[in-house]
């Protein structure tokens, strides 16, 4: 390799590695603001608190962030993706078409453990002074979720009027919300009787209203 290709190759390179540093200091970040809105919420957090958990000074913080605010904010576009590719991947035809506690137990679970495994995402939505911006793509996230929920009730039960599928749906996403704050706030052995009881409270309100056996997926 000639010179000036090794120096061109050293280049493009240091901007690469520089890139993948400061990806994952944000990453760092990211994952300390997300400890401490967790343990202190997010209206008594501070950048400073953040930076003392991600073991960093302020100065190197708002090197990359200028404001709590746009930690949330980035936080929370970060979870959103994450919820879409888990909630994109339950709603298939194949598993709508499966007895009503495999169906439940196929699209709970990956929702349940993203919820456990990222308790940040309910503790930015559910503050009063979250960014608005990251409430609004909470709200489109929300209601992609219950849009999905709707079309699948519409492929188990077709006969059911409009109203009542409305009905049905947000009846069964407001359970599935409460189940969840239950569940987010035990450990152990409870979380996991918070998550049998929500199942079986869906199992009862959906039986009537879906079948309980498997049904023909959607060509």
């Amino acid at each position: 390799m000639s010179e000036s290709k090794v120096d061109q190759h050293d280049e493009t390179a240091k901007p690469r590695r520089r890139q993948a540093r400061g990806e994952r200091r944000i990453q760092q970040l990211l994952d300390a603001a997300a400890h401490v809105f967790c343990r202190t919420g997010y209206t008594s957090a501070s950048t400073n608190a953040i930076a003392r958990e991600a073991g960093v000074s302020p100065g190197t913080l708002y090197q990359f962030f200028p404001n709590k605010e746009a930690i949330a904010v980035e936080l929370g576009e970060r979870l959103n993706r994450r919820m879409v590719e888990t909630h994109g991947t339950v709603f298939t035809p194949e598993n709508v078409a499966l007895p009503l506690g495999e169906l439940l137990d196929t699209i709970l679970d990956p929702m349940i453990e993203f919820n456990c495994a990222n308790p940040a995402f309910l503790a930015l939505i559910q503050s009063s002074d979250a960014p608005g911006r990251l409430l609004e793509e909470h709200a489109e996230l929300h209601d992609a979720i219950q849009d999905r929920i709707s079309e699948l009730i519409g492929v188990r039960n077709p006969d059911l009027s409009p109203e009542r599928r409305t009905h049905t749906t947000t009846m069964a996403f407001a359970l599935f919300k409460a189940g969840l704050t239950l569940i987010l706030g035990h450990e152990g052995t409870e979380r996991e009787a918070y998550v049998a009881e929500l199942k079986t409270a869906l199992y009862g309100y959906l039986a009537p209203v879906l079948g309980t056996g498997r049904v023909s997926a959607r060509p």
